[in-house]
C-alpha cells in the first residue's frame, strides 16, 4: 500500500460494477498470514451464523475454498501476482487456473462470484514488473470464464488496484480525479474489457494510512462523523475522506470515458495496534459509522444510492509483512482466535441488508457467542505462559528477544502498540511468551539459554495481553491420540494425560 499525496486519501481499494447495487450490501475480507490458522469450516459456519453473505480471499487455496462448499457466501478468489506472467502469456494456463480454482469448486456448489486478477499489479514501487502482463491475464481468464459451463460463465473477473493509479491533481479536489499518465492507456483497455464482461474495477480506500503517513492530514477527515472541515468542491461538499476517495474514482472513469461504471468498495477498515491512531476505540469509531453510512443508502456527493463495501479485515495476521507499519498485523475486527476484538453492529434499522446469506439482521458483536470462534470450534492451548526468569542471567535477553520476534509477533511492544511501556523485563516476557504460543507451548520453546521460565499466573499488564496460543490442528490430533491411548491404558493414564501440554 502506497500514499496517495494531498489530503483527500491514500491507498484505496474499490471494486467497481458495471452496474449498481439495488440495495446495501457489507462483505469482509479473509486474509490468512497467520502462524496458526483457525479452521476454515469454523470461521464459514461464523460467517454464516452472522449473516454475512460476501467474502473475499487473497488466493485460491483449496482448504479455504473448499470450506464454503455448499454455502451460499458469495466468494472472490485470486490469482496472484507470481502467476500474472504466465497467465497472461498462455491462454492454456489460464483455462487450467480456471478448471482448478473455479470451475471445480463451483461443481461442488461453492458460491464463486469474482476472480481477482493479481493484487495492486500497477503499484509504483513495482515499477511495471506486472504491467504488460496484468491486461492479457485479464483477457485470458475471462475469456477461460467465458468458454466454461454456466456456472463458470456467471463469474466475473477484477483486477485490484492500488490508489496511486489515481494522478496527484490540481487542485486536488474529488471532480479533478484522473489516472496516472503513464497507467492512463492501461486503465482505459482494462476499464473497457471489465465493462464489457460487467466486471469490477477494483482499488483500495485507506483513509487511516493518510492520517497515518500524513503529519498535516486533518485527523477528524479521516473519520465520517462529520466533524471536520468541509472539502468544497464546486457544488459539492466532502466532510470525509471516504467519500472524496470514492467520488475520485468515479471522475477518473468519468474522464476515460466510463461515467455510469458503478463503484464498490473492496477493502476498508482501521487497525487496532501498531500506531498510536490505531486503537480498538478509533477502529469500532471508524467502522461502525461507516456501516451506518452504508446502510444508509445515501451514497456520496456524485454517485447518490446504495453501495456495496468489504471491510478490511476479519481477522489479525501476526504473520503479514510489516514493511507499511506494525498495524499491518492488526487490521481484524477479531483477533487471530476469533474473539471479537470491540462491537461493531450491522444491523439495518427497520430492514436487512442485500447479503445474500441473510433474511436477518446483521451483528458482529463481542457479546454474540458465534462471532467469537472461542468455544465453538477453537481450543486454547493451557492458561500458561513463558515469562523471563528474574534470577537468570540477563546479558542474552537482547539476542534471544531477537530470536522470538523473528519468528513471533511483537508488533505490540513497538510505538504505538499496547504493550509500549512494560518495560524491559516486560518486553522480553512478551517476546518469549508470543514465540512459546506459537510453538504450541512446547517447553523447549520457553528456554532461551535459560532466561525462559514458564508460569501459570498470568503476566498481563493493564492494556498489554499476554495472549494464550489457540491448539493447531497436529496439537488436536495429538492430544485425541494421547487421550485414546490412556482410556485403553487406564493403569498408565495419569502418567500418560499429565504429559498433555
Amino acid at each position: 500500500m502506497a500514499k496517495l499525496a494531498g489530503t483527500i486519501v491514500c491507498c484505496y481499494w474499490i471494486t467497481v460494477v458495471a452496474s449498481s447495487s439495488s440495495s446495501p450490501a457489507i462483505g469482509v475480507n479473509w486474509g490468512t498470514f497467520e502462524s496458526v490458522k483457525l479452521d476454515p469450516r469454523a470461521v464459514v459456519e461464523m460467517l454464516e451464523a452472522n449473516g454475512i453473505g460476501r467474502v473475499k480471499l487473497f488466493d485460491a487455496d483449496p482448504a479455504v475454498v473448499g470450506a464454503f462448499r455448499n454455502s451460499k457466501i458469495e466468494l472472490t478468489v485470486a490469482l496472484p501476482n507470481e502467476m500474472l506472467r504466465l497467465v497472461g502469456s498462455l491462454p492454456a494456463a489460464a483455462r487450467n487456473w480456471v478448471r482448478r480454482n473455479v470451475t471445480r469448486y463451483i461443481r461442488e456448489n461453492v458460491n464463486i462470484k469474482y476472480v481477482a486478477i493479481g493484487n495492486e499489479p500497477f503499484l509504483k514501487s513495482y515499477n511495471g514488473s506486472y504491467q504488460s502482463y496484468t491486461y492479457p491475464a485479464l483477457i485470458n481468464i475471462q475469456n477461460a470464464l467465458r468458454g466454461g459451463d454456466e456456472g463458470t460463465r456467471a463469474v466475473k473477473a477484477t483486477i485490484p488496484m492500488n490508489a496511486d493509479v489515481l494522478a496527484e491533481t490540481v487542485p486536488m479536489v474529488p471532480s479533478a480525479g484522473a489516472f496516472r499518465t503513464d497507467v492512463a492507456a492501461e486503465m482505459i483497455r482494462i476499464a473497457a474489457a471489465l465493462a464489457d464482461h460487467a466486471s469490477p474495477f477494483t482499488i483500495n480506500i485507506y483513509p487511516f494510512l493518510s492520517l497515518a503517513q500524513d503529519p498535516f492530514f486533518p485527523k477528524e477527515f479521516a473519520f465520517l462523523d462529520g466533524a471536520a472541515p468541509p472539502l468544497v468542491d464546486g457544488d459539492r461538499s466532502y466532510s470525509n475522506a471516504f467519500a472524496a476517495a470514492y467520488d475520485t474514482l468515479a471522475a477518473a472513469l468519468a474522464r476515460i470515458g466510463f461515467p455510469d461504471m458503478a463503484i464498490v468498495v473492496g477493502e476498508i477498515g482501521w487497525p487496532t495496534e501498531g500506531h498510536p491512531d490505531a486503537t480498538a476505540t478509533n477502529a469500532q469509531r471508524f467502522n461502525q459509522r461507516l456501516v451506518d453510512h452504508i446502510l444508509d443508502g445515501a451514497g456520496t456527493p456524485m454517485r447518490a444510492g446504495p453501495m456495496e463495501i468489504f471491510l478490511f479485515a476479519l481477522l489479525d495476521e501476526d504473520q503479514k509483512p510489516i514493511a507499511a507499519g506494525n498495524f499491518e498485523r492488526h487490521w481484524g475486527i477479531l483477533a487471530s482466535d476469533g474473539a471479537a476484538k470491540y462491537t461493531l453492529n450491522l444491523t439495518v434499522l427497520g430492514g436487512t441488508t442485500s447479503n445474500s446469506n441473510s433474511n436477518s439482521n446483521l451483528n458482529l458483536n463481542s457479546s454474540r457467542p458465534a462471532m467469537a470462534l472461542n468455544g465453538v470450534m477453537v481450543r486454547h492451548l493451557p492458561s500458561k505462559w513463558c515469562v523471563l526468569n528474574p534470577d537468570a542471567d540477563v546479558t542474552l535477553v537482547g539476542q534471544n528477544m531477537e530470536y522470538a520476534c523473528s519468528f513471533a509477533d511483537c508488533t505490540p511492544l513497538m510505538y504505538g502498540g499496547s504493550c509500549n511501556e512494560i518495560g524491559g523485563d516486560g518486553n522480553a516476557s512478551f517476546a518469549f511468551n508470543s514465540y512459546f504460543q506459537i510453538n504450541q507451548q512446547e517447553r523447549h520453546s520457553c528456554h532461551f539459554d535459560g532466561l525462559g521460565t514458564i508460569t501459570k499466573v498470568d503476566p498481563s499488564l493493564g492494556s498489554c495481553v499476554f495472549r494464550i496460543g489457540i491448539q493447531s490442528a497436529a496439537t488436536r490430533r495429538s492430544q485425541s491420540w494421547i487421550t485414546a491411548v490412556a482410556l485403553i491404558f487406564p493403569l498408565f493414564s495419569s502418567q500418560i494425560l499429565t504429559s498433555l501440554p
